[in-house]
């Protein structure tokens, strides 16, 4: 970075700056921790010299501290993934069920919100279709912030809900689906695409909440790749220009996936393996009704707080199931 002419082409410079961050929000944790345990240890020492009740009191409460921020760094270390020390795309989509399953997926996507929020991830709402009584048919977040994507695709698949619904004048138990994918933000150089001839280009009036328009002019956009039938769209900018940019990054992260799931597919056929669809398995149950539970499928972590869990407190499922993943 330090070499002349490094910051003439922005651009360029970029991934090289990304790559130094991600460098860093690695080795700087590891050096803290390191002095922190020495400080702990000095502690100790002139605790049990000074014979020192209180001393060994704070030293102890380090040292309990200084455990779970160790086990969180170990956490880190299962997220070796290409994409796993980057940004992402999450979308939640309603299943079928029409006002529960939408009313569903906006709680699962305000859960997130929450998780975010507790996390310091950064998120900006790109995209949101709302369901036609309540609830969203489907809304896209992009996220910001070191390993959002290692810890977020933990999260891909189907979710589960059974309550009582308020939906229903006779107060029936109801079960619902909404699923949840993760696409990694990808650098432009990571996938070829010729936006003149491999994409159609369609502009919309971009709307809000409730249909309110968030302008009169057709600033939405939505993308389809030809070849595939993938779409993108965007419309949580005013600007037409900015709505393009970040729906061509969300089209570019799909094309992406729709590539890896294909060799998955080829390699499971090549090693007669029965490949994973994570998009189509359900992960997590959140039983409202008879009882509480929320219970993933995968781990058998199981919760019976389940307004903390809705409320955004999902860690303990992400570490959970990286730890699954481990030994799987």
């Amino acid at each position: 970075m330090a070499a002349p002419g490094f910051w003439d082409n922005p651009e360029a410079a970029q991934p090289v700056v990304a790559k130094l961050k991600a460098a860093k929000s690695i080795v700087t944790p590891i050096v803290d921790l390191l002095a922190r345990i020495e400080d702990a240890r000095i502690l100790y020492e002139l605790a049990v010299e000074a014979d020192s009740a209180d001393d060994l009191d704070e030293a102890d409460d380090q040292a309990v501290q200084l455990a779970g921020d160790l086990e969180r760094l170990e956490l880190r270390t299962l997220l070796a993934g290409e994409h796993d020390m980057g940004n992402c795309y999450l979308s939640v989509h309603a299943g079928a069920g029409g006002t529960e399953s939408c009313d569903w997926a906006e709680m699962l996507l305000r859960m997130y919100v929450r998780y975010f929020e507790r996390t310091g991830f950064a998120a900006e709402l790109v995209d949101r279709v709302d369901g036609e009584e309540a609830g969203v048919r489907s809304a896209t977040i992009h996220v910001k912030g070191a390993y959002a994507f290692g810890y977020l695709s933990c999260e891909r698949g189907v979710h589960r809900l059974v309550r009582i619904s308020p939906y229903d004048s006779a107060k029936r138990r109801h079960t619902s689906f909404a699923a949840v994918d993760v696409l990694p933000e990808l650098a432009a150089v990571e996938i070829d695409i010729d936006w003149a001839k491999d994409v159609r280009e369609d502009t919309f009036a971009a709307s809000g909440p409730g249909g309110q328009h968030v302008n009169k002019t057709a600033s939405g956009v939505r993308l389809t790749h030809l070849a595939t039938h993938i779409v993108a769209q965007c419309q949580n900018e005013r600007s037409q220009h900015k709505n393009r940019a970040e729906a061509r990054k969300m089209l570019a992260a799909r094309l992406y996936q729709h590539e890896q799931a294909k060799r998955d597919a080829d390699l499971a056929k090549m090693y007669d393996q029965k490949g994973q669809i994570a998009f189509g398995s359900q992960i997590r149950s959140y039983v409202l009704y008879p009882y509480q539970l929320v219970r993933d499928e995968r781990t058998e972590l199981k919760d019976s707080h389940t307004d903390k869990v809705l409320d955004g407190d999902i860690q303990e499922f992400i570490d959970a199931y990286l730890r699954h993943r481990l030994n799987q």
